[in-house]
C-alpha cells in the first residue's frame, strides 16, 4: 500500500517571484505534505502551534518580526483561516518587504464575513481535491467509492474509524469551535439529510421539514458547507432550446468517503441506487480537479428537462456531454444525450460504464470503461 507522503500529486505551486498563493482544500487533502515537498526552503509558520498562534492573534505585527528575522525570501503560513487579521500584515510585508507568501487553508468563511483582505489580486488560487485516478498506480473501485479518495481515508486499512473522525471533527473544530452555528444537534441532523440528497436536485423545503429548522436556516447551512469546503453545487445547464429545463442545482460534497461516513456505509452492493450514485460521485471528482489542475477552468453542468431526461455532466460549453451508468453493460439507450444534440451543437458524446471494453452505440455515442475515460480525461482529449 502506497504511503502518503510518497504520492506525486499534480498539482503544482509554480508561480513567478513577485506573485503570491493561497492554496485552499479541504481537511485531509495533503495540503501541508504537497507543500513540504514543494517548498522545502521556505520558512513555515503553522498556525496550528497554539503559542504562535495566540502571539500572532494578539499582536499581529509580531509576524513583521519574525520574518524580518529570516532569511528565506518565501513564507508558507498553514491554516491561515485562523486568524483572518493577519492578511494586512502579509499584505504589507509583501508590498514593502517582496516577500512571497503560500497562504494553505481550509475555509475562506471568517475572510468573507469580517472582511479580511484576500491580497486584492496579488495571490493567485490554487486548490487541491481529494486524490484522483491520475494519481494512483491502480485505483481500486470499490474501495475509493465507500472510503473516499482523501489520501489518509483511501489508503488506511480502517477507513471506516477515519472517515467517522473526519465527521466528528469537523463538527467539533470546524463548526462548534468557530462558532458558525448555534444549534449543533439540528446541523447534524442537516449533515445526514444533506448525505441522503448528495447528488440529488436541492430541495431547501424538504430539507428544512427533515431537519426541523426553517428554509432560511437552511441555506445558511448550505452555504457554510460551501465555506468551509466540504461541498458545492453543480448547476444546471441554462440554455433553453424547445424543451422546458430544469433549473435548480444538486448538491456534492466534495469527496464519496464524507456520504459514505454519514450514512454509515461499510460497503456498497453494485446494481443499487448508492452504489449508482457513489460512481457518477467519482467522475465527477475527476471532472472537477482535471478542469482545475489543467488551468481550463472550463465549466461543468447538468442538463434535465422537466419531463425527467437528463445528462449527467455537460463540459465546458458544450465540448463533451457524459452520461454515467454504473452498469457492467451500459445498454444502447442513450435517450438523454439524443434530446441534448437535439439542441444543441455537442462536439463529443459519451456513456461512462463498467463496461469491460470501449463500443460505438452510434456514430454520435461512444461507451466508455470509466478507466479509458479517466485516462483520456486527463489526457486532454475528453475536453
Amino acid at each position: 500500500m502506497e504511503h502518503p507522503a510518497m504520492i506525486k500529486r499534480i498539482l503544482e505551486i509554480d508561480l513567478p517571484p513577485d506573485r503570491s498563493a493561497f492554496l485552499w482544500g479541504p481537511r485531509k487533502t495533503g495540503k501541508t505534505t504537497l507543500l513540504r515537498q514543494q517548498l522545502s526552503g521556505a520558512f513555515w509558520i503553522d498556525l496550528l502551534d497554539y503559542d504562535l498562534f495566540l502571539t500572532l492573534s494578539q499582536r499581529p505585527t509580531r509576524l513583521r518580526q519574525i520574518i524580518d528575522a529570516q532569511t528565506a525570501k518565501t513564507v508558507v503560513i498553514d491554516e491561515v483561516q485562523k486568524i483572518p487579521h493577519l492578511m494586512d500584515e502579509i499584505h504589507w510585508l509583501i508590498e514593502n518587504r517582496g516577500i512571497q507568501f503560500i497562504l494553505s487553508g481550509s475555509s475562506a468563511r471568517k475572510f468573507r464575513r469580517g472582511g479580511a483582505s484576500l491580497l486584492g489580486g496579488r495571490a493567485w488560487r490554487f486548490e487541491l481535491y481529494p486524490l484522483v485516478s491520475r494519481e494512483l498506480h491502480n485505483l481500486q473501485l470499490e474501495k475509493a467509492l465507500v472510503s473516499g479518495l482523501l489520501p489518509s481515508h483511501y489508503l488506511s486499512p480502517d477507513s471506516e474509524m477515519d472517515r467517522r473522525a473526519y465527521v466528528h471533527d469537523y463538527l467539533k473544530e470546524e463548526i462548534q469551535a468557530e462558532a458558525l452555528t448555534r444549534n449543533l444537534p439540528a446541523f447534524s441532523r442537516f449533515l445526514q439529510c444533506a448525505a441522503l440528497t448528495n447528488g440529488m436536485l436541492l430541495n431547501y423545503s424538504n430539507a428544512a421539514r427533515e431537519t426541523g429548522v426553517s428554509v432560511k436556516t437552511i441555506r445558511e447551512y448550505f452555504q457554510i458547507l460551501e465555506d468551509t469546503l466540504l461541498g458545492r453545487q453543480l448547476p444546471a445547464w441554462k440554455r433553453t432550446g424547445k424543451r422546458r429545463l430544469i433549473e435548480r442545482s444538486k448538491f456534492f460534497f466534495f469527496d464519496i468517503g464524507i456520504v459514505s461516513a454519514l450514512l454509515n456505509y461499510r460497503s456498497i452492493t453494485p446494481g443499487t441506487p448508492a452504489y449508482g450514485r457513489a460512481f457518477e460521485h467519482f467522475i465527477l471528482q475527476e471532472c472537477w480537479a482535471y478542469r482545475h489542475y489543467s488551468r481550463k477552468e472550463f465549466p461543468i453542468s447538468f442538463w434535465r428537462t422537466a419531463s425527467g431526461a437528463e445528462v449527467d455532466l455537460i463540459l465546458g460549453d458544450a465540448d463533451a456531454a457524459v452520461e454515467i451508468k454504473s452498469a457492467e453493460n451500459a445498454g444502447d439507450r442513450t435517450k438523454g444525450l439524443h434530446l441534448f444534440m437535439e439542441e444543441n451543437r455537442c462536439k463529443k458524446c459519451f456513456v461512462v460504464s463498467r463496461d469491460p471494453m470501449p463500443r460505438k452505440i452510434n456514430p454520435f455515442v461512444t461507451v466508455l470503461p470509466w478507466k479509458m475515460f479517466c485516462v483520456m480525461l486527463w489526457e486532454g482529449e475528453i475536453i
